[in-house]
């Protein structure tokens, strides 16, 4: 039994072996024209030639389609989300002008006098002949050191103690056709000095929404920006401006407000109508895309944006080349003097910002709130409203018109953008295109793979088994002609063995008990114990 057994199995791993027989079984397609039994003919020679031309374009459309993911391409898709209500964005303003002529003291010209441009070297007035008489005579009288004995300056006073206030400046202000009022702003310092924020969800305060879109839906302000406090600009400085209004940003809550280079201004004598639509940007991480998924390595933020990484890049920045930040700068470092404004902060950041494009590279984030918006305007006052204007607010015709501004901001529909970056060409794709291709050129698939490597694993066991076969039948020679011997010895002291037409197992079981140095009388044990057995 065991010996046929041992014939199947042979059979078996000859037809695996047989590379005919495989291919006629294959779905692999063509392989049993290829692989047929006899000699080579033309027709399996146009096989063989079909099958390997497709082969080889099968592995060309594969290539490229492999390459073509390694590009990770991208798309974008644009969708509008209609919306029951939308968070309204903070709103950030500062006045042009940073400091407040009048509220400038005498220690204060002192010390920041060469840094505004109003006094040279020698603490006299720079250029006379250009301030008006008004201005003349106050300035005057603040220059006037002889006998003077400066005291202790500090910068995030002075910007606090002369910057515009809100209370001054702010005449009227709705929220959705609510009244709002000076404590709804939160106080912030940027580059021009003491600003100001609406809805920055700060200390705090709920975030405020906005059920419709439209004029009269939003937030709707009338300034005074107190043209007669301007600085007079006698020179180029970066504390002094030459144009008369409010720089303005829109912004969401979680980014800080970059206003000195990404707001945009408003003008005095206009009605500005600023008409916005919310956008949700969602970018792709490396390899598909170029945006920072991970936490912001920030000791002053705790939210990744592009202005707060600009901003804390400046301060880095300042703080290697200065040993000193601006008032306007997060952190709890060294403010910088007059003296290192002038000679060290001002000129470092002016060169970081328009001239250096490799200190600060800040990735765009993976998911980030804008706000496209529109602007429009309408001169105010009016002829029919100047004077009524003028009354009311207890100023002249020519202030109204020099100093006045609304700024009007509001949702053109509720609905917001989505900009969305997706992969174009995934590894579900891939696999697709391949398979198709397999499929088109050579007829195969994953089962058709898994075919020749069930046979080439076949063929390898074939190998081995056959390998092994040869060393057994060596072996097994050598060992009968022992067994013979020890036969011959055993047969001569007691009866003959019968001769049985057994299985090779019991026989050799047989030989082996010959073999030992056992008794004679055991092995005669051993011998009936076989035949007995194969009996039954």
């Amino acid at each position: 039994m065991a010996m046929k057994g041992s014939s199947e199995e042979s059979m078996v791993s000859a037809r695996a072996a047989n590379l005919q027989a495989f291919a006629s079984i294959s779905t692999l397609h063509g392989m049993s024209h290829i692989f047929a039994y006899g000699h080579m003919t033309f027709r399996r020679f146009l096989w063989t030639l079909s099958f390997l031309g497709s082969l080889g374009i099968l592995m060309l459309v594969c290539m490229d389609r492999v390459s073509y993911y390694l590009e990770y391409p991208h798309v974008t898709k644009l969708d509008e989300v209609a919306a029951t209500n939308l968070t309204f964005p903070s709103i950030t303003f500062c006045n042009l002008n940073e400091f407040r002529f009048s509220r400038i003291t005498k220690n204060d010209l002192y010390h920041v006098g060469e840094l505004l441009a109003l006094l040279n070297n020698d603490h006299q007035i720079a250029n006379p002949h250009l301030a008006d008489p008004e201005v003349l005579g106050a300035l005057k009288d603040k220059a006037n050191f002889q006998n003077f004995k400066p005291k202790l300056f500090n910068m995030t006073d002075f910007y606090n103690r002369t910057g515009h206030d809100i209370s001054d400046m702010l005449l009227h202000c709705t929220f959705r056709g609510e009244d709002c009022y000076a404590i709804n702003f939160t106080t912030i310092y940027t580059r021009y000095g003491k600003c100001y924020t609406f809805n920055s969800g700060l200390d705090g305060n709920p975030l405020l929404t906005t059920l419709k879109g439209g004029t009269g839906n939003g937030l709707e302000i009338m300034l005074d920006i107190q043209q007669d406090e301007y600085l007079p600009v006698w020179g180029e400085t970066d504390e002094t401006s030459y144009e008369a209004g409010i720089k303005v940003q829109i912004h969401s809550q979680d980014e800080p407000p970059f206003i000195d280079q990404l707001g945009f201004g408003v003008a005095p004598g206009f009605q500005t109508f600023v008409s916005c639509q919310q956008q949700l940007l969602q970018y792709l991480p490396p390899p598909w895309g170029d945006c920072k998924s991970s936490a912001m390595d920030s000791e002053f933020f705790s939210t990744y944006s592009i202005t707060a990484c600009r901003i804390d890049c400046e301060t880095r920045y300042l703080l290697e080349n200065c040993n000193c930040r601006m008032v306007h700068m997060p952190g709890t470092a060294t403010v910088c003097t007059p003296e290192q404004y002038k000679d060290c902060a001002d000129p470092a950041l002016d060169f970081l910002v328009e001239k250096d494009n490799d200190y600060c590279v800040c990735q765009t984030p993976c998911n980030m709130t804008r706000y496209g918006k529109e602007l429009s305007m309408v001169r105010i006052p009016s002829k029919a409203s100047a004077k009524y204007l003028a009354k009311k607010f207890n100023r002249t015709e020519q202030y109204i018109g020099e100093n006045i501004l609304v700024l009007d901001i509001f949702f053109e529909a509720l609905n917001y953008e989505k900009i969305e970056q997706k992969k174009a060409y995934e590894i579900a794709g891939l696999l697709g295109d391949i398979g198709g291709q397999m499929g088109l050129f050579i007829g195969a698939s994953v089962l058709t793979i898994l075919e020749i490597f069930d046979y080439l694993y076949e063929v390898k066991h074939y190998i081995s088994s056959d390998t092994n076969t040869h060393t057994h039948t060596h072996t097994h020679t050598h060992t009968h002609t022992h067994t013979h011997t020890h036969t011959n010895t055993c047969t001569h002291t007691h009866k003959p063995l019968p001769v049985l037409s057994v299985s090779p197992v019991p026989v050799l079981s047989i030989f082996r008990c010959l073999r030992t140095k056992f008794w004679v009388t055991s092995c005669e044990r051993s011998v009936r114990s076989v035949v007995r057995a194969t009996t039954w």
